[in-house]
């Protein structure tokens, strides 16, 4: 073995790459103009119509939280280990199409490989499905309007509120222990043992940070039988012994006391994606991570839920290297996951912990998760519930009535193997590995678009249904609209100043203008202008309620999805040429070094002159000496001249350099792709104790300091000291090769990792006004500021900018209530930016499918006992390659050398006189890739070439 003959690495001229591409951008746009606008509109107004009439015949109910014994004869979690799902992005664009893709976000999972665990497998498995002696067929429309009326007649039996007294009982078909009354359930949490809290309930606290006395009234408390002693593990509700599979929750008091002893711990829960028996808390001190270690850990609190995490004392911490990930996502700023993390010091607050049987979820503050999910059925012979096996691993599988299920499903079950549906948990029983849950929608058949779509948006809650009249009726009525003559006495007037909007050049919402003017002492005034949203959105409104709940617009390949109505984002408030708009601005005196002079805060009006895209801005800084005609560019004011208009972008190109190299010299650091460049000024407020300010700790420490380990074994010279050091050591220290990019963005990837997640946040919520630092912009206070129509926390900005000058009516909300808005607005940003990356993914499975097999070289950015994560350089996606999916890999040896993990694919040979070849494989490495569809819908993933492919 020792004499096997390494591979070198070659690079070959491939023949047609050009006419690949541009073939396989074709097919992309042919895709996407098959899902643009119309179409879409049109299915989901339909879905909004179906959804009315739903509302109107049914309610379907929400969590019912209950604790009941069950018979043990379920299995384990039968979640699969094999989700390959990555966090896709690249643009390829021509000038015809464009992918509108993140590159900066991926799925890392440093790792060990492992499979289900014996313990794991199916002790009452599904053994063979149900297979219908009538031939299969493809559901037609009619067919499933038939379902949906099946299941809205099923949904009938359950209440529409959470917390309500009917019960389902999906397992089995078995009833559930009586309900409790109140009055009784208040009496059973009175009850205490000697140093405990009496019986623990299945219970959930919403919405508030911990404090000494959590209020009663936030309890969803479990309405079955409590246990009469805490010797009993299980219950004989009419069904005989049940073994406890996951702990009760603990009562309020107790969590209340343990978090003030620093006992518990309050953080939000983070399921690995691609394996999901390991999730992650955050410690308070931003050191590193809580690991929980399977199913039971997390006692049925799903991916993103509020939870209180018992953990071990210190002394009884393990110490061997622990794989863990995370997902942290840093606005605009840092995209990342987490990293191996080694524990050897116990001296610095929380790490990950090895021996974790007793680090486990305790308590659940808030659900954050939907509990919805897009799946697939499967149907039991003998059993009269169907089993619902959801897409995403995290999610258990679910036992619901064959009520639900569609009219012929039990004679036919063959025809809905490829249907896709929406099932909402309701329960997970502590005697049960399987919730149990209510089937709310069939969606279409799987690997289709919009079907895919629509599931993406329920399971993480994103309100896609149009406008109801309620909330059109808060606009004005009568069109066009003009502005009113007493507002415009109360706001300074722009009209005549050179304004201008650069975007992307199909963008319809036109949220900020820019204007530039040279003044006579050779100082400019640069004034940013922003839509004057709160304007038209009156506080305490329908139009503001909806708004504040949608929080953020979503936005998809082929659509978005828009948290104010159309008429407002893309007429009344959007900053359309030649046309009289309100706005909020921001008027800056500068030097020609860009220091800041004087600054002026206030309400105006504009009317914008041109609507420039990127690409028209971008040809006047690359041409500065160029006349335009008016032919090149789109329709101008006759009152400002084509060269007025490329001076004042000159002059801010030239000042946005000056800004930003001094920001990076303060010590800023930025860890996304390059994208096109314009003016960025922070806009920032603090108003009393009311303000939104948006935060970012610093990176975790210990991460910090393996990752530097790293990095110094690996020969490269990264400042880790401070954000400013590492900016520039990414952007200077990585050579100059035609490899260095792909370099950097590896390197990247793995300092994101280390990087904690920024968050909005109400100043008076946090006593430490050292936690207030913005850590990525080296800045004490910040805020977002620039996009109301698309930002929900911008609007509120807007008020208090406002009030504050005295031009606006005070906020009328409390501390609490804009704290709590701030967390909501937290949790929509992540769903939101989630959305937006599954469906990029989806739509390049599609392009893969269509297109495919793509052949790419690729950089290994991960190494794993058993497998390995590969940048894919020609698309900008992250996969992950399993060795033993690898035809004709005769032997896999891993191992670390330091901190840099290494791995050795021994190949056999098709000449059996011939010596195994070997293949080295670690950070930074070059292969050949092939990307190429799976068999199932919507998969698809990358083979490694043989080594003989590219000798």
């Amino acid at each position: 073995m020792a004499s096997s003959p390494k591979v070198k690495r070659t690079t070959k001229p491939r023949d047609g790459v050009q006419n690949l591409l541009r073939s396989q951008k074709d097919a992309y746009a042919r895709l996407l103009n098959q899902h643009q606008n119309g179409k879409f509109r049109s299915y989901l107004q339909e879905l909004a119509k179906q959804q009315v009439e739903e509302s109107m015949s049914t309610s379907v109910s929400r969590s019912v939280n209950v604790v009941s014994r069950r018979k043990k004869g379920n299995s384990e979690s039968s979640y699969s280990v094999d989700s390959l799902s990555s966090q896709q992005s690249r643009q390829i664009a021509d000038a015809s199409i464009c992918l509108y893709t993140d590159k900066t976000s991926y799925q890392v999972t440093c790792t060990e490989d492992q499979g289900i665990k014996p313990g794991m497998q199916e002790k009452h498995a599904i053994m063979e499905l149900h297979k219908a002696t009538a031939p299969k067929k493809v559901p037609s429309k009619l067919q499933h309007k038939r379902n949906e009326k099946d299941i809205k007649m099923s949904s009938n039996l359950m209440g529409s509120e959470e917390g309500d007294s009917q019960q389902l009982s999906c397992s089995c078909g078995e009833e559930q222990a009586k309900n409790k009354s109140k009055k009784r359930l208040k009496g059973n949490l009175a009850k205490k043992d000697e140093g405990e809290c009496g019986p623990e309930v299945d219970l959930i606290i919403a919405g508030k940070s911990p404090n000494k006395n959590i209020k009663s009234s936030q309890i969803q408390a479990s309405k079955e039988s409590l246990p009469q002693n805490n010797k009993d593990k299980g219950t004989k509700g009419g069904r005989g012994f049940r073994k406890q599979l996951f702990e009760h929750y603990m009562c309020t008091e107790d969590v209340s006391a343990g978090l003030e002893r620093g006992e518990l711990i309050k953080g939000v829960l983070r399921i690995n994606p691609k394996k999901y028996m390991e999730a992650f808390v955050p410690s308070p001190d931003g050191s590193a991570d809580i690991f929980l270690d399977g199913i039971a850990a997390r006692n049925r609190a799903l991916n993103g839920d509020d939870v209180v995490v018992k953990v071990l004392p210190s002394e009884q911490w393990k110490a061997p290297d622990v794989i863990v990930e995370a997902h942290y996502n840093e606005d605009d700023e840092v995209i990342g996951k987490m990293k191996n993390v080694s524990l050897h010091d116990k001296g610095n607050g929380f790490y990950c912990r090895y021996n974790v049987t007793d680090n486990s979820v305790v308590f659940i503050f808030e659900q954050k998760h939907s509990r919805a999910a897009s799946g697939f059925l499967k149907f039991l012979p003998n059993k009269n519930f169907a089993m619902f096996s959801p897409v995403d691993h995290r999610i258990p599988r679910v036992n619901l009535p064959l009520a639900d299920c569609p009219a012929d499903f039990v004679s036919r079950p063959g025809d809905y193997e490829n249907t896709l549906f929406i099932c909402r948990i309701t329960h997970w029983p502590a005697d049960n590995n399987f919730a149990e849950g209510r089937l709310a929608k069939t969606l279409g058949q799987a690997g289709e678009i919009e079907p895919e779509t629509e599931g993406i948006m329920t399971e993480y809650d994103v309100d896609f249904s149009e406008f109801s009249e309620e909330v059109l009726n808060c606009l004005p009525q009568d069109l066009p609209w003009s502005i009113p003559a007493h507002e415009l006495s109360r706001r300074r007037d722009l009209r005549k100043e050179c304004v201008f909007t650069i975007d992307p050049a199909t963008a319809r919402d036109l949220d900020d203008a820019l204007s530039c003017k040279q003044l006579s002492d050779g100082n400019f005034e640069v004034g940013v202008h922003i839509a004057d949203v709160s304007y038209f959105v009156e506080e305490g409104s329908v139009l503001d309620q909806i708004a504040g709940k949608r929080a953020t617009s979503v936005y998809l390949v082929q659509k978005v999805i828009p948290m104010l109505p159309r008429l407002l984002c893309e007429e009344l408030c959007s900053l359309n040429p030649l046309t009289d708009r309100l706005t909020f601005s921001v008027i800056w005196k500068l030097s020609p070094e860009g220091k800041i002079l004087s600054e002026w805060f206030g309400r105006t009006v504009i009317c914008s002159c041109i609507k420039m895209s990127y690409d028209h801005a971008q040809s006047m800084i690359e041409a500065p000496d160029k006349h335009f005609s008016a032919e090149e560019l789109p329709p101008c004011s006759p009152n400002h001249r084509i060269h007025e208009i490329q001076e004042a972008i000159l002059d801010l190109h030239n000042i946005a350099k000056q800004l930003r190299a001094q920001r990076f010299e303060g010590g800023a650091l930025q860890l996304n792709q390059v994208r096109q460049t314009r003016l960025q000024s922070g806009h920032l407020l603090y108003h009393q104790q009311l303000a939104i300010l948006r935060r970012h700790p610093p990176p975790q420490s210990k991460m910090v300091d393996d990752l530097q380990e790293f990095c110094d074994q690996m020969g490269l010279d990264i400042d880790f000291n401070s954000s400013g050091g590492l900016h520039r050591s990414l952007n200077e220290n990585l050579g100059g090769d035609e490899y260095a990019a792909a370099r950097r963005e590896v390197l990247t990837h793995m300092c994101s990792r280390a990087m904690q997640m920024a968050s909005y946040f109400c100043t008076g919520a946090l006593k430490d006004e050292n936690s207030f630092h913005h850590y990525a912009l080296n800045v004490p206070l910040y805020t977002h500021f620039t996009s109301p129509i698309r930002r929900y926390v911008d609007v509120i900005v807007h008020r208090l900018l406002a009030a504050s000058l005295n031009c606006g009516p005070p906020l009328s909300l409390s501390i609490e209530e804009v704290h709590k808005l701030a967390s909501h607005s937290n949790d929509r940003k992540t769903a939101s930016k989630r959305v937006q990356e599954l469906s990029s993914e989806l739509f390049f499975a599609v392009f893969v499918k269509e297109c495919g097999p793509l052949d790419s070289e690729a950089m290994v950015v991960g190494v794993l006992d058993q497998s390995f994560d590969v940048l894919v350089l020609r698309y900008g996606v992250q996969k992950r390659i399993y060795c033993n999916s690898l035809e004709g890999l005769k032997a896999v040896h891993f191992h670390k050398v330091g901190k840099k993990p290494e791995m050795t694919l021994v190949w056999e040979q098709g000449d059996p006189s011939k010596e195994s070849t070997q293949q080295e494989i670690s950070i930074f490495t070059l292969l050949d890739v092939q990307l190429k569809a799976d068999g199932a819908p919507m998969k698809y993933s990358a083979v490694l070439k043989r080594p003989s492919a590219f000798v």
